[in-house]
């Protein structure tokens, strides 16, 4: 029986790719498109997406890089014939292979102008908020520069990831960490059908359906390569969770020609996971579900106006009273003059720090603490009105 095809909203030539209006997009690549189905790290390859990337940046986005691959090269180096079981074997590969691909990202586009720095990151880095304020301020700061990161899951020490997680889901948790627009997945597959095409020559192929569509999940049984562990499963869940933070998701060939660059000018190529939930709605809708704060911050009339009526971030000189113990990262309640809770968000300062530089401008901050995390106590993209 036929499966019917999900949420498809228009026919592929009728919308244009969200990634051409996207200001912002985390890009991931496959071990089989970095290593060459696995033959060893391919910088003709890397060197083309570090020209497409350039073309980007031209045109005003930010691009981060999320790649796979470290294990595969790894596995190459150390002259093992295929992929070991023990997660001590595959975390000695991945330190190997880490070296590598590091080199080789950062020699190809160096070719092409581009700065790039390497990033290693583990899920739990982003679900610890300390941690995750941490990777984002450091993220942020990077692409203010003109740098691109290049993030691989940090191999070396994870375990449970390397048995059962993928980059797919890195990619997708950047995409949230970063507020990006768009999430790209770059495959050696064209996208996402209704059924495996080699199996079923009734498949129909999808460009456009809604992230999250329960039907999806169906369509895209299958395990990855023997060179990477992720499959469509897992790029199909990536986009689910790329759009919880409101970024859609494109799932693509990696060997079509210029693809970022197509992406970019709004050409629908593979298959595009719309989000239903606008960015900025959905980080504001995951704040607001923040319902235990760790304290709070009283503010003066001006900070509180500023905040309500002006959208502003919230500073130090703001602040009149610091109420309760709190870290780095913790969401705490923003309370007006007369007690009244009118945002909550996530600090900068933990509550010790807080205390010693309320009422001060930011430009004091580094000389009363000694150093500085941000010039601001919540950032606005870190807070919500209630």
């Amino acid at each position: 029986m036929r499966t019917e095809t999900p949420s498809v909203t228009a026919p592929q030539e009728a919308l244009p790719s969200m990634v051409g209006a996207s200001r912002r997009l985390v890009v991931k690549v496959g071990s089989a498109l970095v290593t060459n189905e696995g033959r060893g790290l391919d910088p003709t390859a890397i060197s083309q997406w570090g020209a497409q990337i350039a073309h980007l940046r031209q045109t005003g986005k930010d691009v981060v890089m999320v790649s796979s691959g470290a294990i595969a090269e790894g596995i190459k180096r150390l002259g093992w014939a295929s992929r070991p079981h023990e997660i001590h074997a595959l975390q000695a590969a991945a330190a190997v292979g880490q070296m590598g691909l590091a080199q080789v990202y950062e020699t190809c586009f160096r070719e092409h102008g581009l700065q790039t720095a390497q990033v290693l990151l583990t899920h739990e880095d982003l679900a610890d908020r300390r941690r995750y304020l941490n990777a984002r301020s450091t993220l942020r700061t990077l692409l203010a520069h003109g740098v691109v990161p290049i993030i691989n899951e940090n191999d070396t020490v994870v375990t449970d990831e390397i048995k059962f997680g993928d980059n797919d889901t890195l990619g997708a948790l950047v995409a949230n960490l970063i507020d990006a627009d768009a999430l790209v997945i770059l495959t050696d597959q064209r996208g996402l059908y209704t059924a495996d095409p080699r199996k079923d020559p009734t498949a129909q192929f999808l460009s456009r359906v809604v992230a999250g569509d329960p039907q999806l999940e169906g369509m895209a049984g299958g395990a990855g390569t023997s060179i990477g562990r992720g499959g469509m499963i897992t790029k199909v869940l990536a986009a689910k969770r790329a759009a919880n933070g409101g970024a859609s998701t494109v799932i693509c060939s990696g060997r079509e020609p210029d693809v970022l660059i197509r992406l970019g000018r709004g050409e629908s190529v593979g298959t595009e996971f719309v989000a239903q939930t606008p960015r900025l709605a959905a980080r504001k809708q995951w704040l607001a579900d923040h319902l235990q704060t760790r304290g709070a911050l009283k503010l003066d009339a001006g900070a509180a106006r500023a905040l309500q009526q002006d959208g502003k971030s919230l500073l130090p000189i703001g602040v009149m009273e610091v109420v309760g113990e709190f870290e780095r990262g913790d969401v705490v309640s923003i309370l007006a003059p007369d007690g009244t809770d009118i945002a909550r968000g996530l600090t900068n300062y933990g509550a010790a720090d807080a205390r010693r530089i309320a009422r001060r401008p930011s430009a004091e901050i580094e000389s009363v603490l000694g150093f500085l995390e941000e010039p601001e106590l919540i950032h606005r993209d870190n807070l919500v009105l209630r």
